[in-house]
């Protein structure tokens, strides 16, 4: 379950991103990359954790198509394992990010429909999810980022091997924060993600390793289920 588990390093260092890839080691097989840290480190700390792990850099292009696909020929030569854009931007600019990611055959291009901190009403944001999701395959797009409230649907309208992404996980007393529309690990993995983002539920705790070896334990029990 390591290689579906992706840890957000929602750091401000690189020192404090390279902490906890050196804690985590093996029980997780890929980090993921945000505004935050890249804007702070760029893509020197890129390299640094692909030596070690695979990277999705989570930086949500939204822009005209030509700087989007622009974005993307970038990400690609970085060495990317996965990279983002908007679906919002629609099917003009996922077009060109998908013609742009299509020389780096090792890197994944996904699209986000609807964050999982949006106030929207669970049933809209559904019915937006699987409309930007649906558009989003049909322009060439691996899979998307959803909550995990979507899954199902998107899978079954777009088929089971197109990826979800499902950031928004949470167990026990955890805090949501910022989060609306949330499941534990158990729940992703019952609800078919491929991939679970999590955050602070892991970097914050006492033990980093700890945290993250029990969220694969839920996600294993749940396949057993």
């Amino acid at each position: 379950m390591h290689d579906r588990l992706m840890v957000a390093l929602d750091v401000s260092t690189a020192a404090q991103a390279l902490a906890l890839r050196d804690e985590l080691g093996d029980a997780v097989g890929w980090f993921k990359i945000g505004l935050r840290l890249f804007v702070a480190e760029g893509p020197q700390l890129v390299a640094r954790i692909k030596e070690s792990h695979k990277v999705f850099l989570d930086l949500k292009f939204h822009d005209i198509p030509n700087t989007v696909a622009q974005a993307i020929e970038s990400a690609g030569q970085l060495g990317v394992d996965m990279v983002n854009v908007h679906a919002a931007g629609g099917t003009e600019m996922l077009a060109a990010a998908v013609k742009a990611a299509a020389p780096f055959s090792n890197m994944q291009l996904i699209a986000v429909t609807v964050l999982t901190s949006d106030s929207m009403p669970k049933e809209q944001a559904a019915a937006v999810a699987l409309e930007r999701a649906v558009m989003a395959q049909a322009a060439g797009i691996a899979g998307v980022v959803c909550s995990v409230h979507e899954v199902a649907a998107i899978k079954s309208r777009c088929g089971g091997g197109f990826i979800t992404v499902t950031p928004g996980i949470r167990w026990g007393d955890q805090s949501l924060q910022d989060q609306k529309r949330v499941a534990d690990p158990a729940a992703a993995i019952q609800a078919g993600a491929d991939y679970l983002v999590v955050g602070r539920p892991i970097i914050k705790a006492p033990k980093a390793r700890v945290a993250a070896l029990q969220a694969q334990k839920m996600m294993h029990d749940a396949i057993r289920l």
